[in-house]
């Protein structure tokens, strides 16, 4: 083995090192903060353009919400570093399954299969009139 080997070992172990550092850095998750009123509305309006909200519902510890458009629930929930939005109907929005605090929407997603809301109660108080409807 001559020294042009070693060199090019060496060279090659040092790209493949930078390459791995590269997708190790490119793998680091933004923090994301907690969600509030004007972020969600914000994620709705860029997830369904032209869809009034009649009204939003954040989660106490901000990873997620829920809100209604006419006879739909706009679902928003934590992924990973970010939020995963859905649509789903209205009534299995209030039939979903609230216990201890947690309210499990089933999303009918293969991706996203169910999402877990954390609300203090469900249906909201002010679920009356049009919004109960």
């Amino acid at each position: 083995m001559d020294e042009a080997f070693f060199v090019q070992l060496a060279l090659s172990a040092a790209a493949v090192g930078a390459l791995v550092a590269v997708a190790a850095w490119a793998r680091i998750a933004r923090p994301v903060g907690p969600l509030d009123e004007h972020k969600a509305r914000l994620l709705l309006a860029e997830e369904f353009p032209g869809r009034p909200i009649d009204a939003v519902w954040i989660a106490s510890d901000g990873c997620g919400a829920m809100a209604k458009s006419a006879g739909l629930a706009l679902v928003i929930c934590r992924v990973g570093d970010g939020f995963a939005l859905r649509q789903i109907p209205w009534p299995q929005a209030v039939a979903a399954t609230f216990k201890d605090g947690r309210l499990r929407v089933n999303l009918d997603d293969v991706a996203a299969p169910a999402a877990t809301i954390a609300f203090a109660a469900w249906p909201p108080e002010n679920l009356k009139g049009d919004l109960a409807a």
